[in-house]
């Protein structure tokens, strides 16, 4: 109980420090990764280790994926294609039925790719369409964030629900098609629905994320090239996986799909094509280009390092041994296989903050009840997969992102992004149980 008990005053730390002593993020994350590993009784070496693995592990793959992604999204921005795309969606769907084309789009780029890399692409869209729409951000934007983290948790080819479903010797098909039912009331519930009732949260993202530059018609891109480069690393990525499966394991191409199909390379390549259509053949000289670029990186340079502290914080609770002792506690639980492995998953998701980390220790844990209970395997990967992103709070890289590109307090973050998380965790859970009582 008393690792419980130690997480919980480091949580209460990192509040004191940002919302009563107005303690930038970043600091306020490392001083409390210190003050848990320390309580924890490890070496102090031994936590400025984890911190500096947490931060090199999380900023590794995700800074060259953010700094690319912000790199397309204002190369798109200003040369008119998202402009362009928004005032498509809006036509196509209308102002009344604009959640719904956020929720279509959030899905369907969801799927194949990765949530940072689905976040980073589709968030200068949001904030075009509630520019142009002039609709609150959080009801423009929670609808697709919901999409995408469902589609994350629950669905594979995600790496977590993928690598369940291996561990569970799971059906893949059969888990997707279960998925994609649970996933739908969720997304409704937690997205489109909770989003209207947070009227009363005032979102203050930077300046740079809502200068949506409007062009005349005639000099800006079509609507499909437009929408070409933005979503050309969802087609890459996608592809690069549809491929992966069919081509041989010693066919010649294989290493070259992998390469391209990378989301790193897929953003590098978007990015080298949005400078085409979206700088030179709008007239541009590289130099501009350039500096929308250089301009694009200097403006997430303090989300960068927030993020890197959130993955220390996270790395200081894994290497405590936290997550071990939670999961041992949830493990004597009298409960139903689903509910267990969901209650499991849920309890480390909310100590450790990893989606996938919670998704793969608890399914570790549940294995052996497979077997003895005879529990659908492909409905123990949905519990799995729902119980993972359950509240989304401080220690999860993501309620970070979604705070500082929305220009959210912790409080507001907390009672849009956490909640709305929880939800589609609570929706997911009761959708699987639903399915076990129907097959």
């Amino acid at each position: 109980m008393m690792p419980i008990l130690i997480v919980a005053g480091g949580v209460l730390l990192l509040l004191l420090l940002i919302m009563v002593l107005k303690v930038n993020p970043f600091f306020s994350l490392l001083i409390s990764s210190l003050a848990i590993g320390m309580a924890q009784g490890m070496a102090f070496t031994d936590v400025i280790g984890s911190i500096e693995k947490g931060m090199g592990g999380t900023l590794g793959p995700l800074s060259m994926i953010l700094g690319f992604g912000a790199v397309l999204g204002k190369l798109i921005a200003d040369g008119g294609g998202v402009h362009r795309i928004s005032t498509g969606l809006i036509q196509t769907f209308g102002v009344k039925n604009v959640q719904w084309a956020t929720v279509a789009v959030g899905f369907a780029v969801g799927i194949p790719i990765f949530y940072n890399v689905g976040f980073v692409i589709l968030v200068p869209f949001v904030f075009a369409i509630a520019v142009q729409t002039r609709l609150p951000l959080i009801y423009v934007g929670l609808p697709m964030l919901a999409a995408l983290s469902v589609t994350h948790g629950y669905l594979p080819p995600h790496p977590g629900p993928s690598a369940i479903g291996t561990l569970y010797q799971a059906d893949m098909g059969l888990t997707l098609i279960y998925g994609v039912i649970v996933a739908i009331p969720a997304i409704i519930l937690g997205g489109v629905f909770f989003s209207r009732t947070l009227t009363h949260i005032r979102p203050n993202p930077p300046a740079q994320f809502m200068e949506i530059e409007i062009l005349p018609p005639d000099s800006m891109p079509s609507f499909w090239v437009s929408l070409f480069t933005g979503l050309l690393p969802v087609l890459l990525i996608a592809l690069a996986s549809f491929l992966s499966g069919l081509l041989p394991p010693d066919a010649i191409w294989l290493s070259i799909v992998s390469l391209v199909g990378h989301p790193v390379v897929a953003l590098l390549v978007a990015v080298f094509v949005a400078v085409y259509t979206m700088g030179i053949a709008r007239g541009k000289s590289m130099k501009a280009i350039m500096a929308s670029a250089e301009e694009a990186i200097r403006g997430i340079a303090m989300i960068l390092f927030i993020i890197g502290a959130a993955g220390a914080f996270k790395e200081v609770l894994v290497d405590s041994g936290v997550g071990n002792a939670i999961a041992a506690w949830a493990g004597e639980l009298p409960l139903s296989p689903l509910v267990l492995v969901w209650a499991i998953a849920a309890a480390i998701r909310v100590v450790l903050g990893s989606a996938t980390v919670a998704g793969l220790m608890a399914a570790g844990i549940a294995l052996p009840l497979i077997n003895a209970t005879h529990t659908s395997a492909e409905l123990m990967v949905l519990a799995t997969g729902a119980g993972s992103l359950m509240f989304s709070h401080v220690n999860d890289t993501g309620f970070w992102m979604f705070k500082e590109y929305f220009g959210l307090s912790v409080r507001d973050t907390i009672l849009s992004w956490s909640l709305m998380e929880t939800i589609v965790s609570v929706v997911g859970l009761l959708g699987v149980l639903v399915l076990a009582a129907c097959i």
